[in-house]
Parts: C-alpha cells; structure tokens; sequence
C-alpha cells in the first residue's frame, strides 16, 4: 500500500469515526432540552451531514486499497496482520450496506434495526483496523519499520520513433 493509500484511509477513517461518535452522543447520550424537540442539540443535523458526506470518502479509498493490498495479501497468504485484516475487511460491507440503508428506510423498526447494525459494525471496523496498525507494527522486524518506502516497480517499455519500433542501441565510434 502506497503511503498515499495509507493516508487517504486512515484521515477519512478519523473523521467518519470521529463524526460518528460525535452523532453517537449527541442523539443517543443526550436528553432533549424541551420535552417535544425533534434534535436533542442544535449540532446534531451538522454532525449527521458531515458523517454522511465524509462517509463515500471512506469508502473511496476501502475501494482503492482493495485489489493492492486486501486481495493481493488475501490470495497470497501472508500471515502479519491476517486476522485483524480480515475482521476489518469482512465488516466493512456490511457497515457501507446499514449506513446506507438508515437513509432509505421508511419503516421505524428497519431504521433501529439498522442503526443498531451500523454501529456495531463500524465499532468493530475502527477497533479492527486500529488492532490490524497494531498488530503489523509489533510482527515487523525492527531494522525495517523504519525503512523509506520501496520505490513503485513499473514495467518501462522502449522508447518508440516514427516508425512504432524500438530504437536501436548507440553504436559507440
């Protein structure tokens, strides 16, 4: 995983959670201030749309560390990090499917249902990928934790004139 990879996923990661566990708060921990509010805190509509503007970020770079890093390393075998790796990864679908079904559910038990659903599961995706940090940082040898990034392995073709062909070496005079 490209250190881009790795920091698009963890800053979208804090501020999903970071927003859910605001909206968390404020709607469950919170009692109204009047009997008949709809909201129990002026912030809770702001917190909500930012948990769900942030969220398909989220989910944009899940998407792009997918085929590069949790299929490769799936089919591979590779045994550091594997369990929490695999927790993470198997969660991450179903939080996506209830996130987004809370918003499209009309019926009040689906919603709680879902709700419910949603947040368990992103509880055990932010402590999932948290233990996966962990866990790859304490299986590393020490001599290479803090080793520069290996450069990107691209396959360079020749470099093509007119004629489509590759041109020839230099013929030292």
């Amino acid at each position: 995983m490209s250190s881009l990879e790795r920091w698009n996923l963890w800053i979208t990661t804090i501020l999903v959670v970071v927003t859910g566990v605001a909206l968390f708060g404020v709607k469950y921990l919170m009692a109204p201030s009047e009997p008949w509010a709809v909201i129990n805190h002026p912030i809770q509509p702001w917190l909500l749309k930012a948990h769900i503007i942030v969220s398909p970020f989220m989910i944009f770079a899940v998407g792009m560390i997918t085929v590069r890093h949790i299929w490769q390393h799936y089919r591979g075998g590779l045994a550091r990090g594997r369990h929490t790796g695999m927790v993470t990864a198997l969660v991450t679908v179903p939080m996506i499917l209830t996130g987004y079904f809370i918003q499209v559910m009309t019926s009040m038990g689906w919603i709680k249902a879902m709700a419910i659903a949603h947040i368990v599961l992103g509880t055990v995706y932010a402590l999932g990928l948290s233990a996966h940090q962990v866990a790859i940082q304490r299986q590393q040898p020490r001599d290479i934790r803090h080793e520069p990034p290996r450069p990107h392995r691209l396959r360079r073709r020749p470099v093509t004139g007119r004629t489509g062909r590759a041109d020839p070496p230099a013929v030292p005079r």
